[in-house]
């Protein structure tokens, strides 16, 4: 039930302090390179004079985001827009930029959306060769990874089709099948294949991979190091991703997420800004999961948002604050009364248990949790203070803005 008691207020706000330090303690959210970066929509794009436009301002403002929430050590990278050239000359390099500014890589994601040769897709094409093309870039960006010493790729495919008689789905499955499992042969022994699906877009009338359960499938096809990837923005309204999720877990395939919010569907909204309630159920789920193997699930956790309108860095600053905050408040969950209550089937007892813990104040306990790991009490307070924008805004006037893609 809840931790408060009006009996004793004191020791109930201690012990929220110890479950909310603990679970944090373990917490980590990789950033995304691109999220600081120009970006758009469909429609078009609106500039900001103090986005990143290189990979070292990239890491330089993932950076700051690391300094002030100290959570999100790793960013992630796009092969395409960040790695160029060739892994085995060029990853040191990386690797020490990353270390002057308090980072390292994060996961790698091959592109594979955004070339002309992809128009009709990329592992699923009609065309053998640009199938071919589209696994050498896979397997460059595996190369990429484990130079990198990052443990997870993470492709996402824009295959699918428009109108109805255009493509042949099982024959695209065929192909997206033995795709996968020829880019798993390329992994190291401690790197991770994760699949990521989505319903619809930039494929209307179908899409190659639309559901958890066509990832799951290619996954388990793939090989033993594959893994399926939940970005929670890829559902429909209303679906039930903690579902989604807790199936998953129970088998043992879960790799990891994207976190977003969406108010009609892949929005790519400041997470928890929509539906905090959601992902207190998410993080409520993985919290159960791992309570009751007494382990780590092992997930790879990552932001992956438009920040389009909002300061980049702000937006990600803002971001770990509300996710810091929904798994503290899942963390407190008392799950021996929920089972008890679940057991007995008393409904309202059990939902009050979710509620009870949903609408506990937890600022106060992570911001102890801060005080004691030597942060700011009030992260994105600090970060405005540091005055970091106005002198990026200065050193980066002048620069090309470079189009990302961003879907």
């Amino acid at each position: 039930m809840p931790l408060s008691s009006s009996h004793h207020p004191t020791r109930a706000a201690d012990a929220c302090e110890v479950r909310v330090a603990a679970a944090l303690e373990g917490w980590r959210l990789e950033l995304p390179s691109w999220g600081f970066a120009d970006t758009g929509t469909r429609f078009g794009k609106f500039l900001q004079p103090t986005a990143a436009h290189t990979i070292e301002e990239k890491f330089a403002d993932a950076g700051q985001v690391h300094l002030y929430t100290g959570c999100c050590p790793t960013v992630a990278l796009h092969a395409q827009w960040d790695l160029p050239g060739d892994a085995a000359g060029d990853a040191r390099a990386v690797l020490q930029m990353a270390a002057r500014y308090g980072v390292r890589p994060g996961s790698i994601s091959p592109t594979l959306f955004q070339d002309q040769e992809y128009k009709h897709g990329s592992l699923a094409n009609e065309q053998p060769g640009i199938r071919q093309r589209a696994l050498d870039h896979i397997v460059a960006s595996i190369a990429w990874a484990r130079a990198l010493g990052s443990s997870d790729v993470t492709p996402w495919f824009a295959d699918g089709s428009n109108f109805p008689a255009t493509a042949d789905m099982r024959q695209r499955k065929r192909w997206l099948t033995a795709g996968l499992a020829r880019a798993h042969a390329a992994l190291g022994p401690e790197q991770r294949l994760l699949i990521e699906y989505k319903p619809f877009e930039p494929a209307f009338y179908h899409t190659d991979i639309a559901d958890w359960g066509m990832a799951l499938l290619l996954a388990r096809a793939a090989g033993p190091q594959a893994r399926v990837l939940v970005d929670t923005g890829h559902h429909y309204a209303g679906q039930n991703i903690e579902q989604i999720v807790a199936w998953l877990l129970d088998e043992g395939m879960l790799g990891g997420f994207h976190l977003n919010d969406r108010r009609y569907a892949d929005d790519d909204l400041t997470f928890g800004s929509i539906d905090p309630y959601q992902g207190f159920r998410i993080f409520a789920e993985i919290l159960a999961f791992e309570r009751e193997r007494g382990s780590s699930a092992g997930l790879a956790t990552m932001i992956d948002q438009s920040h389009n309108l909002k300061n980049k860095v702000e937006e990600m600053i803002q971001t770990v604050m509300s996710g810091q905050e929904l798994y503290a408040k899942a963390a407190i969950i008392d799950f021996d009364a929920l089972a008890a209550a679940r057991g007995e089937q008393r409904l309202i007892d059990a939902e009050n248990i979710y509620k009870d813990a949903f609408s506990t104040d937890v600022r106060p306990a992570v911001r102890a949790w801060r005080r004691a790991r030597g942060l700011a009490e009030d992260p994105l307070a600090a970060f405005r203070a540091s005055g970091y924008l106005e002198r990026v805004a200065r050193e980066r006037a002048g620069h090309t803005a470079t189009a990302t893609s961003y879907a």
